[in-house]
């Protein structure tokens, strides 16, 4: 059996690791205590001597394969973009939420339909804390939840986040804090596509903390982009703009930087390779294949949402969500926009799909 060492060399070492935070947040959860995240996100040993050598861990990254026709099979999915029971254009039907988010806030929306009528205790999101930071946030109130409206560029170890509320540590007088964690059983979480993946192999394995998530709503995701300081620089230059002017910025099929005055400056993703991740240019799920609902910017019109609903959970609340807390897209304006929004979406999954293939070619040919 394979266990977190065979995790440092087969995807560590060659520069895979996602850090998506899944095998801490299986360890942590389950109180071993073995694993924890370094200073630089990737995972590591905390205390090698608690490691039980398990192999979950292994099982369930999303770079390893070993439980991929599992998960598929758990999720229904089928080629070439998983599961697809429905499309849409929409967003958030309160103008309040469409302000404070990037697109059209129809995530927020949805948390916040959900919390309201108490079918989650939490939800786990992301939150600004500064310019260009952000921390996993476990939102546990309608405030927390829209306070985390936004785009954010890159992942965080928000499953490893969660584990640090969530324990099936035996209730003691000692205790008793982690047994009121214990309380969060309905959880909705937001996360990019290897995130949900890496749920997903939890939920295969039938180990914590997956048993708690009850919505899984996954972020287009054509890579994690880095914005540090030499970054952001090299953007100013390349936008011919200063950050002091800048009001938001999101990701269509363009990186898109709205100005204070209006304007709007596209850069085009094909010139941001020097900001993404290592690892991503292996990752071949662009439209979050695995998840209940899937959502991006990507073919939708300024201030709208492409939404794919992929699983009887997710139908369910979109149909609940619709007409109350969703506004639909006006199809009479164009009632063609549906099919062109999948298709593209179903290009640009193509196009990471056949990338990551290359990308992985090129390392097996350097390591041979």
């Amino acid at each position: 059996m394979k266990t977190f060492a065979d995790l440092i060399q087969e995807v560590q070492e060659p520069g895979l690791c996602h850090q998506c935070g899944g095998c801490v947040a299986f360890c942590n959860a389950i109180n071993y205590g073995a694993l924890e995240l370094g200073p630089d996100g990737r995972p590591r040993f905390s205390n090698k001597e608690k490691c039980i050598e398990c192999g979950i861990c292994y099982s369930i990254c999303p770079v390893i394969h070993e439980l991929d026709e599992d998960t598929k099979e758990l999720v229904s999915w089928s080629a070439p973009l998983g599961r697809v029971m429905g499309s849409a254009v929409a967003r958030a039907a309160a103008p309040q939420v469409r302000a404070q988010a990037t697109d059209g806030g129809v995530i927020t929306a949805l948390l916040l339909h959900l919390f309201d009528r108490g079918r989650i205790d939490a939800a786990i999101v992301s939150k600004t804390v500064g310019p260009f930071q952000r921390r996993p946030w476990l939102a546990l109130t309608r405030e927390d939840i829209a306070a985390a409206a936004g785009f954010h560029f890159d992942t965080l170890p928000s499953i490893k986040h969660f584990s640090d509320f969530y324990t099936t540590y035996s209730p003691s007088i000692v205790g008793l804090g982690a047994a009121a964690r214990k309380s969060l059983k309905r959880v909705a979480f937001v996360g990019t596509p290897c995130q949900i993946k890496a749920l997903r192999r939890m939920e295969v394995l039938g180990v914590v903390p997956a048993d708690a998530i009850k919505f899984h709503f996954g972020l287009f995701c054509a890579g994690n982009f880095q914005f540090g300081p030499e970054q952001r620089q090299r953007l100013e230059q390349m936008g011919n703009f200063t950050w002091g002017e800048v009001q938001k910025v999101n990701l269509k099929e363009d990186l898109l930087i709205h100005l204070n005055n209006g304007e709007i400056r596209a850069l085009p993703l094909k010139q941001l390779d020097f900001m993404k991740r290592h690892a991503c240019r292996f990752c071949d799920d662009y439209a979050a294949e695995f998840a209940d609902l899937s959502f991006g910017g990507i073919g939708a019109p300024q201030g709208w949402t492409t939404v794919i609903i992929r699983s009887s959970i997710g139908s369910t609340v979109w149909a609940e969500a619709r007409g109350v807390d969703i506004e639909m897209y006006n199809y009479r304006e164009n009632p063609a926009l549906t099919s062109q929004v999948m298709a593209k979406v179903e290009e640009w999954s193509d196009k990471k799909k056949k990338s990551a293939l290359e990308y992985f070619q090129d390392l097996e040919k350097k390591a041979i």
